[in-house]
């Protein structure tokens, strides 16, 4: 099993719902109000003034043979508006109880 942890800017959060739903991945943790900025080239989201948006995160674990599905379509939605923004980032889970 893998953990996919993903944040995202909140202007895409219909998108992310529906890849969701899309997949079939029923179990997830979301978060909303996350504050940060992209590691190369990404403009903060603090929801100042200065800086208004915000981005959302979720995380879900998944089988392995799903990362690469919901990776893909991780992929698609940034390309769609790279300025915008999204990452996922995935990790091995051990154990769950």
């Amino acid at each position: 099993m893998k953990s996919v942890f993903i944040v995202f800017n909140q202007s895409n959060t219909e998108r992310m719902e529906y890849i969701l739903d899309l997949l079939s991945i029923r179990g997830f943790t979301w978060w909303e109000n996350v504050q940060g900025r992209g590691t190369n080239d990404g403009e903060p989201r603090q929801g100042t003034h200065t800086w208004p948006e915000m981005n959302s995160a979720v995380m879900t674990v998944v089988s392995d043979d799903l990362v690469q599905a919901l990776l893909e379509k991780v992929k698609v939605l940034d390309a769609q508006n790279p300025e915008v923004g999204v990452k996922a980032f995935v990790w091995n889970i051990e154990q769950v109880v």
